[in-house]
């Protein structure tokens, strides 16, 4: 089984702390990504954590982790969820289980965030419980491919 978990983080997550604290928490993009890699660790998996603003970036991350056959893909692509096609399309290219996450519920937001082109890529989506969701991505992920939590 393959043992590298992508968590891949779109465009201004490297701003997570500092950005619009009252709607995104304090939790910075280090705290998120310890949080991956603890999570992993305990079924046996590394987390291979990205950030990037770029789309055609995040397209090249996610098609290296197909080459690279990785166990699946936790993906917040940020604004792009809901307006990149290209990205929807890389993951459905790879076929790769995924997990899309947002930190906040997208759905009690702006009518503008309430579609993903993401989702439809992904087995599951978790929206709404900050930074956590990364955790819970994780573990659903690990849960699904039949990775059993270390004790």
């Amino acid at each position: 089984m393959a043992k590298t978990i992508y968590v891949l983080n779109g465009p201004n997550l490297n701003l997570l702390g500092t950005r619009e604290p009252e709607t995104y928490g304090r939790a910075t993009l280090k705290d998120v990504e310890a949080l991956c890699r603890d999570t992993a660790a305990q079924h046996g998996f590394t987390a291979d954590c990205r950030q990037s603003n770029s789309e055609g970036e995040l397209i090249d991350l996610i098609h290296e982790a197909g080459t690279k056959q990785a166990a699946g893909i936790v993906i917040n692509a940020g604004g792009y969820s809901h307006t990149s096609i290209a990205i929807h399309d890389a993951l459905t290219g790879v076929k790769l289980p995924t997990v899309e996450v947002h930190i906040t519920n997208v759905h009690a937001r702006e009518p503008f965030r309430h579609h993903s082109f993401v989702a439809r890529a992904a087995f599951a989506t978790l929206a709404g419980f900050g930074i956590d969701g990364y955790r819970l991505a994780i573990n659903g992920l690990a849960a699904r491919i039949g990775a059993a939590a270390k004790s």
